[in-house]
């Protein structure tokens, strides 16, 4: 049976529709612009429109809604992996409440919490904790979220964050290199390393590739449509533009530079014999030219941009595969 998978963006909305499972056979891919601006409505006006939005997307382009499987933004998410002895599913079940007390920031009568057991030792006797990734958000924004389905008559089959599905679109192994992956979406940009298969760290940065735009905007007077052309046609190549481009983009890109570098001295810290070999560009923001070298260049190890669809058949598009990750993980993803 085909599933639908959507990854709906404050700028673009994404959707993949195909036979789910392992190996993804890939059917339709189709993105298009967000008009709305908005990702979770806040009021009855926004929650039409996206409605009115979604709907069109749907049935324009035929996808099916049998199974729908959706992202939540990881701008509502709170995400957090902790250590832990090693409980049983029956205790841990009891403690993770308090747990998620300590580390989650939203109260417990508004909190909507998933939790997932990343490591447990074999044996509950050597000291060794267990690891577990906790993930909240408040329930009235999922509710409002999947609200906007419900007026379609759609019930999703799935529901989770936006760098679960882009980890798992990687089918990373144990045996592969410790990566660095940046996910960067429109307002807000998502580091996550992942360690011997595993995720091991998680951290939002309140930028995206929308930053970039304004800067470029407002530094070279540029209206947002001219902006959003030029970053994308001349982005940081020094040849293009007369390098105009170039110079505009690298304060707001210093500042994701910068917040990568934490991330990885961060990862290091907490694990002295480890390093990370490699980055791992998603999202289409990450597509930028001259973005890959530059880098490179800065962290001073290897840098690709992601891809999605390499365990995948079917209709696969020619281009913009590092966008799609999102969406490729939900299918990936067995039920």
């Amino acid at each position: 049976m085909p599933a639908l998978a959507l990854d709906i963006g404050s700028y673009t909305i994404k959707a993949i529709a195909g036979k789910p499972g392992k190996s993804v056979v890939v059917d339709k891919v189709v993105e298009t612009f967000n008009t709305n601006g908005i990702i979770i409505p806040t009021d009855d006006p926004q929650t039409e429109k996206l409605v009115e939005t979604i709907g069109n997307l749907i049935s324009d382009h035929k996808l099916p809604t049998t199974d729908v499987r959706l992202s939540l933004p990881e701008s509502i998410i709170s995400t957090k992996i902790i250590n832990m002895p090693r409980l049983s599913d029956a205790e841990l079940s009891s403690a993770i409440g308090w747990q998620a007390e300590q580390y989650i920031p939203i109260p417990p009568e508004e909190l909507t919490l998933e939790y997932k057991v990343l490591y447990r030792p074999e044996k509950a006797d050597n000291n060794e904790q267990m690891r577990v990734l906790l993930i909240g958000t408040r329930k009235t924004l999922v509710d409002k979220f999947i609200m906007v389905f419900n007026y379609l008559g759609i019930e999703p089959t799935l529901l989770e964050t936006q760098i679960l599905s882009v980890v798992r679109s990687l089918h990373f192994e144990t045996i592969d290199p410790t990566t660095l992956i940046v996910h960067m979406g429109a307002n807000t940009t998502t580091l996550a390393v992942v360690h011997q298969g595993e995720l091991a760290f998680v951290f939002n940065h309140m930028s995206g590739s929308q930053t970039l735009t304004k800067t470029l905007q407002s530094a070279v007077g540029l209206d947002a449509d001219q902006a959003e052309q030029y970053k994308r046609q001349y982005g940081l190549d020094p040849s293009q533009f007369q390098g105009k481009v170039q110079t505009a983009l690298l304060p707001a890109v210093k500042v994701l530079t910068d917040a990568m570098q934490k991330a990885i001295r961060f990862f290091i810290n907490q694990n002295p014999t480890a390093n990370v070999q490699r980055v791992l560009l998603s999202g289409g923001g990450v597509q930028l030219p001259g973005f890959v070298p530059h880098l490179a260049n800065i962290l001073g190890t290897e840098v690709m941009l992601a891809t999605p669809f390499a365990a995948s058949t079917g209709n696969i598009p020619e281009a913009n595969h590092a966008a799609m990750g999102v969406c490729m993980g939900l299918l990936t993803r067995e039920m």
